[in-house]
């Protein structure tokens, strides 16, 4: 009797707090939302196991826990805490990434640009309810829509927070088929979402090449504190393009970005333990990601708007909401919604431009905030 009631002590159903009960349903629902509604199952299915995992009790208890020093999740979570799965994350988003379209048509670079006016909006809104200076930068990256850029920046200037911004952030990037189409089609109207853009020209080798250096060279020189993970896109970038190293860009852009978000997903999920993560804190976090994911979309496609004021071949603004750096949700977002008034229209060629901007401009703003807080 005595053995069996020390085996029971063992377990964890003695020791089960009801915020770790609520963090486990939560992860449940972002398995269900990856699996049955199929919203981007490859973030949101390991973040939500992840979340189930760190919310196991027993965990901490038995030296398992992200927090526990020797233990797996440790070893494991030392790349995101450390910024090398997001600069693998660039290297893979870099390899698979065809800039043609930016390169034909450079103006619609200022649909990513204005798209990052949502993490500006949101970091001085993030100080007005309390956050300090750090935090905030670290909250306002969300509205990039950029799961290792925010990451990347948060774990640098407030690693106290990196699981609920990490969490918020990936959520939001796998919502973007949810959260951006209303603010959309509220800001446009149908007259609009009907315009046809022309088709880009064909774009050489020769350009394609170039583009990733002298990219490269502007904005290191521009954002030096994201350099490192400007430097892993545009070399992703140079495999793909250079025409000779083909089997490298196949790797990063395949088997090496799969294995990294599993990774990455498993550990920010379980880094959200019920007892540290639920709190208010937490919650404005949330908050405020929304507010700055919504924002950004909103700030793309009005600009977008504003552009056909002075240009003659008019932008579709639809794909304005393709300025946050979701790759490539957001352009297939602006695809289906100009589908739906115009079943002959193909907007998504065109979209890739300002998605593209979006990840290059969000890697530039993480530098910079970097830059003059992370000293």
């Amino acid at each position: 009797m005595q053995e069996l009631m020390q085996f029971i002590q063992t377990t964890g159903f003695l020791t089960i707090h009801f915020s770790n009960l609520l963090m486990i349903f939560f992860g449940s629902v972002f398995i269900w939302l990856g699996i049955k509604k199929d919203f981007e199952p490859l973030l949101l299915v390991p973040i939500g196991f992840g979340m189930i995992l760190g919310n196991m009790p027993g965990l901490s208890e038995q030296g398992l826990s992200i927090e526990s020093k020797g233990s797996v999740l440790s070893y494991l979570y030392f790349g995101v805490k450390t910024g090398v799965y997001p600069s693998l994350i660039f290297l893979g988003i870099g390899a698979m990434t065809d800039f043609s379209t930016l390169i034909a048509n450079p103006k619609l670079i200022l649909l990513g640009a204005a798209a990052q006016f949502g993490i500006f909006a949101t970091f001085i809104g993030s100080i007005l309810l309390g956050f300090n200076i750090l935090e905030a930068a670290s909250i306002g990256i969300i509205g990039g829509a950029d799961g290792p850029t925010s990451i990347y920046l948060t774990s640098r200037l407030a690693p106290h927070l990196l699981g609920p911004v990490a969490l918020a952030a990936y959520s939001y990037m796998s919502l973007v088929p949810v959260l951006q189409p209303p603010i959309m089609r509220l800001l446009t109207t149908k007259k609009e979402r009907t315009i046809r853009m022309k088709s880009p020209r064909i774009v050489s080798q020769r350009e394609r090449i170039l583009f990733p250096l002298i990219c490269f060279l502007v904005t290191g020189l521009i954002a030096p504190g994201s350099m490192i993970l400007l430097a892993m896109l545009f070399l992703g970038n140079l495999l793909k393009e250079s025409g000779v190293t083909e089997r490298l860009a196949v790797t990063a852009r395949t088997s090496m970005i799969d294995i990294v978000t599993v990774l990455i997903g498993l550990t920010v999920g379980a880094k959200t333990s019920g007892q540290v993560f639920l709190t208010t804190a937490s919650i404005r976090i949330f908050i405020l990601g929304a507010a700055a994911f919504c924002v950004a979309t909103a700030s793309g496609v009005l600009f977008a708007k504003i552009m056909n004021l002075f240009t003659k071949d008019k932008i579709n603004p639809l794909i304005g909401n393709a300025g946050v750096s979701a790759v490539p949700i957001a352009a297939r977002v602006s695809q289906v919604e100009g589908q739906k008034y115009d079943k002959n229209n193909y907007l998504i060629m065109h979209a890739m431009a300002p998605n593209v901007a979006g990840v290059i401009g969000s890697a530039v703003a993480a530098g910079v905030l970097l830059g003059i807080l992370g000293n």
